[in-house]
């Protein structure tokens, strides 16, 4: 039996009747579903609720029921287990989610035959160095990024690759983003648009106050540190703009390739450029 893991935003209007199509489909085609138990509960479905172990539910691909957020979040909730995960969009841009609702019952059977292909995306692995160590914090699809809070004040920071110190600045945060993510916040801050299967890393300073701080592409090997000179009781690393931690002084933020990719589905009538000008550009012609 071929087993799916779905996870729809409870916060999505349309996430119910995405649901309610998805579960025919699957009573229908002798498809596994589970939900995790909260949606579960809240889409009155607690019979697709698995009763003991989400985690070790064995699912053939995950279902997330939203927009990119929603999809990014699923990423790295089954990235380490290996599941590929494919997006289904009632989100704005949707630059990830291959399946648009209209799709729906239809990309559901090719994945049922196969017809389908998985992209290995570069998965961020971000780490806070304090008193000689490293402690893992999360992974990111798009980004890790260095930010002050509320307070209106610069921040002070030391760039390094590698362990080798490239510049000292002062700009509102710093973004390390994968190719994936060139096309989020790192695209905001005036950071190059990479193919996703492009193997680098983005670095993108967030108004910087230098003329000589710009975005550099350096390789996905590259281990990247952040060094903050000034922290303040506000500054936080965040993870894909869901997951924040604050910052001590004296702490350092390491950005690095996770050893393992996150595992997206796609399907052979959906081209990156041609999404990419859809998305981008569509409405200007």
């Amino acid at each position: 039996m071929f087993n799916l893991a779905v996870f729809p935003n409870i916060n999505k209007e349309q996430s119910a009747a995405i649901l309610a199509r998805i579960k025919e489909f699957c009573r229908s085609h002798g498809v596994g579903l589970r939900l995790p138990a909260d949606a579960a509960r809240f889409f009155d479905c607690e019979e697709y609720a698995d009763k003991e172990n989400f985690a070790r539910y064995p699912a053939d691909l995950a279902l997330s029921i939203g927009g990119d957020g929603t999809l990014l979040g699923v990423c790295r909730r089954m990235g380490a287990r290996g599941v590929p995960v494919c997006g289904i969009n009632i989100g704005t841009l949707g630059f990830m989610a291959d399946i648009e609702p209209d799709e729906l019952e239809n990309k559901l059977k090719k994945i049922l035959a196969g017809n389908y292909r998985i992209e290995e995306r570069l998965l961020l692995s971000g780490w806070i160095k304090s008193g000689g160590k490293e402690h893992f914090l999360s992974d990111a699809v798009n980004d890790v990024v260095v930010a002050k809070g509320s307070v209106s004040r610069m921040l002070r920071f030391t760039l390094g690759i590698n362990g080798n110190e490239l510049m000292e600045c002062k700009a509102d945060g710093f973004i390390v983003a994968s190719p994936t993510g060139s096309t989020a916040y790192s695209l905001s801050a005036g950071g190059p648009i990479i193919n996703p299967i492009v193997p680098a890393l983005i670095l993108t300073p967030i108004c910087a106050h230098t003329y000589y701080m710009r975005p550099l592409v350096v390789s996905e090997n590259d281990v990247v540190s952040i060094d903050i000179a000034n922290v303040h009781q506000d500054t936080v690393v965040t993870f894909d703009g869901q997951e924040s931690f604050r910052l001590l002084p004296g702490d350092s933020v390491v950005v690095k390739k996770a050893k393992l990719p996150a595992r997206i589905v796609k399907f052979e009538d959906k081209d990156y450029y041609k999404i990419l000008q859809k998305k981008m550009w569509g409405e200007q012609n």
